[in-house]
């Protein structure tokens, strides 16, 4: 197939799924039934397409997205092959914006994986055309029992379009098939009710099929795609990756059954000119240029390495694109579509399609690529990642590496959506914060071998915030004479607790309440910077201060000595002096827990839950003896969790953590924290 594949030809899927399932070794399986590789790699071997960098080798599970091609029956298929860690999952949210089916992949072992959970609300959510894939169906001698975990997920909406055969060692078609057994029953019963499911969505088609009693797979095709856009239908398939079982047949549906570009549900654009209301890219590649940056890599060899996907029009090698909405023109120097870290070069891309640029460092993932003659400030509608909340302080081995440390934090973070980097200006302490102990540990390991910084790393501080929770008033006359010019202001402010949704980033509003100009404009700015300093290094305990309004009502000022200097001070000890006064306390964050434990063990999971000052929302029974506990919990007693959760549940148990909200530290921690910082003497600016 040449590079100027038409748009219907072309299947674009993300294997999604919890980790060690086998969505790597699908994606082996996949290239292999397709002629791509002339060897089935594996995990185990580390000589798989998919898990290409050492890291992912190592470990035995992929810590990175990875995409592939393969071309079959005049179709091509652009396959994304994504980590199943929670660690990970912000790497697997950027690849969901550029499929047009997910498929989430599962077995016997990982029915309740929170994972699947996450990725099957947001397929729903997000209205993602998503079907269901169980691998390693050779290893379970009965197959129902995940059949039934699976439809208590998926409701009714889940039907298989194929069935495990001879123990799991065969396949067999229910959806063109009406006859045969299988290791589920009579084929009959499956195919009449992935029909049934299919014709809802059709009056037309329905009437049709009840008068004739059967119908013929072409005319099912629109129905098909429109029951998998409404969510209306999640086609379920079985294989063995391994050995192949069932992969031929699974090739197979992706060809048919698998939305083009042009049936899948676009991904939902904004601009601003519309104030936000959305706008639909058509798939047509004579259209002007759409396409949006969904992963940002660093190639020793090749550079920033950026992956696209082309929602509209075309995009050539040699092109002058704009980036988001900016003037400056660009030129795709490079194009090339991807097979794991081999790269193949291209001349374009037509729309639908899914490549790579190279050698592009103003590129960052979620950048829009056009050609200026589509709407100005177009934006893809991102999906939130949870807040990392797991941390670690962390500072070179080797002095004098500072700056090499922060050029390679910096990239890391244009790489990975749910890895955030934060300098605490009270303690001095660079934390890095991620999705968990395992995010964590690559992060260190990335550092080393591909960056060449080794650190030394510590448990963080935990994020506290200092508040106050009444109104009070702060002046400071600031008065300095050392022989020359002297320094002079003096300022009256007001301050007051606000919701954090009032307030700016930094959690502070400003506002003018002076009158007959006693504090001149020009040194508002001044006194905004000093107020900003002392927020950012705390006032009783050395954290951050959040969801503060300050009124600026009085002042005066100097004929000569008044300069920006001395407001700056002016207004950093002034609100010092407010502070103190308006009954400050300090928060602590709190995170939601959803646990995922063997129900036997629920008891002890909520005893060591009260034990850190938690609080059960919620208990949700699934099979197998297997039950969710929703919980809140302040992120100081739950920071080292894993472990214990591991120890109570013999090693079975499981969790995500994600930032809730903040509340009232209790006293008792208030009164340690505060007797325990030591703030540096104030000194005169």
């Amino acid at each position: 197939m040449t590079n100027n594949t038409k748009t219907v030809g072309i299947r674009n899927i993300a294997l999604v799924g919890p980790a060690g399932v086998g969505k790597t070794s699908l994606l082996e399986a996949l290239l292999f039934e397709a002629g791509v590789t002339k060897k089935l790699g594996t995990v185990e071997n580390g000589d798989t397409v998919g898990d290409h960098d050492p890291i992912s080798r190592d470990l035995g599970h992929s810590i990175e997205t990875s995409l592939a091609h393969l071309e079959a029956h005049g179709v091509h298929l652009n396959i994304i092959d994504t980590p199943g860690s929670m660690d990970f999952f912000g790497k697997t949210t950027n690849a969901l914006q550029a499929a047009d089916l997910v498929v989430l992949v599962t077995d016997a072992r990982s029915m309740h994986d929170p994972v699947l959970r996450r990725v099957a609300r947001l397929a729903e959510e997000r209205s993602f055309p998503h079907m269901i894939v169980v691998n390693k169906i050779d290893r379970e001698e009965d197959m129902r029992p995940v059949v039934s975990a699976l439809q208590d997920l998926f409701g009714a909406a889940l039907r298989p379009i194929d069935l495990p055969q001879d123990h799991g060692h065969a396949v067999v078609d229910c959806f063109e098939a009406d006859s045969g057994t299988s290791d589920l029953g009579p084929v009959a019963g499956f195919h009449s009710g992935v029909i049934d499911q299919i014709v809802e969505v059709d009056e037309a088609l329905m009437e049709r099929y009840l008068n004739d009693g059967a119908l013929p797979p072409l005319p099912l095709h629109d129905a098909f795609e429109k029951a998998l856009r409404e969510s209306h239908l999640v086609p379920l398939a079985f294989c063995s990756a391994r050995d192949r079982t069932g992969v031929r047949q699974l090739l197979a549906d992706f060809i048919a059954l698998a939305p083009c570009p042009t049936e899948g549900n676009p991904r939902p654009f904004t601009h601003d000119a519309d104030r936000g209301e959305n706008w639909k890219p058509e798939s047509n590649p004579a259209l002007p240029l759409v396409a949006h940056v969904w992963k940002i890599a660093a190639d020793p060899y090749v550079g920033r390495l950026a992956s696209i996907r082309v929602h509209q029009g075309t995009i050539a090698k040699d092109m002058a694109v704009h980036i988001d909405g900016q003037k400056k023109l660009i030129h795709i120097k490079h194009l090339y579509r991807a097979q794991g870290k081999k790269l193949i070069e291209v001349d374009r891309l037509g729309a639908g399609d899914i490549g790579v640029v190279s050698k592009l460092e103003e590129l960052r993932t979620g950048n829009i690529l056009h050609d200026g003659r589509v709407p100005i400030g177009l934006h893809l509608k991102g999906i939130d990642v949870p807040t990392p909340m797991q941390g670690l302080a962390i500072e070179p081995t080797i002095k004098g590496a500072e700056a090499k440390l922060s050029d390679a934090l910096h990239k890391l973070i244009l790489e990975d959506p749910a890895f955030e980097v934060a300098h605490v200006a009270s303690t001095g302490e660079t934390v890095i914060r991620g999705m968990g102990e395992l995010h964590l540990r690559v992060i260190v390991r990335m550092l080393a071998e591909r960056f060449g910084v080794t650190i030394e790393s510590r448990p963080p501080r935990i994020p506290y915030r200092e508040t106050i929770t009444a109104k009070a008033d702060g002046h400071c006359r600031h008065k300095k004479q050392t022989g020359g010019a002297g320094q002079f202001a003096e300022v009256f402010l007001r301050i007051e607790p606000i919701a954090d949704s009032e307030a700016d980033p930094q959690g502070l509003e400003m506002a003018d309440e002076t009158f007959g100009g006693s504090v001149p404009r020009q040194f508002f700015p001044a006194i905004e910077k000093g107020v900003r300093q002392a927020m950012s290094s705390g006032v009783i305990a050395g954290y951050p201060v959040r969801g503060i309004k300050v009124s600026i009502y009085d002042g005066k000022t100097h004929a000569v000595d008044s300069k920006e200097i001395a407001f700056v001070a002016a207004g950093r000890k002034a609100f010092l002096d407010a502070f103190k006064k308006a009954s400050p306390v300090l928060m602590e964050p709190f995170v939601e827990l959803e646990i995922t434990a063997p129900t036997d063990s629920l008891g002890s999971v909520a005893a060591d839950l009260s034990g850190r000052r938690g609080r059960i929302l919620d208990t949700q029974s699934l099979a197998g003896d297997t039950s969710v506990v929703k919980a809140q919990a302040p992120l100081a007693e739950v920071a080292t969790y894993a472990n214990t959760l591991k120890s109570m549940t013999r090693g079975t148990g499981s969790f995500i953590m994600e930032y809730s909200h903040d509340d009232f530290a209790p006293a008792i921690v208030q009164q340690q924290l505060i007797s325990a910082w030591k703030p540096h003497h104030d000194q005169d600016d």
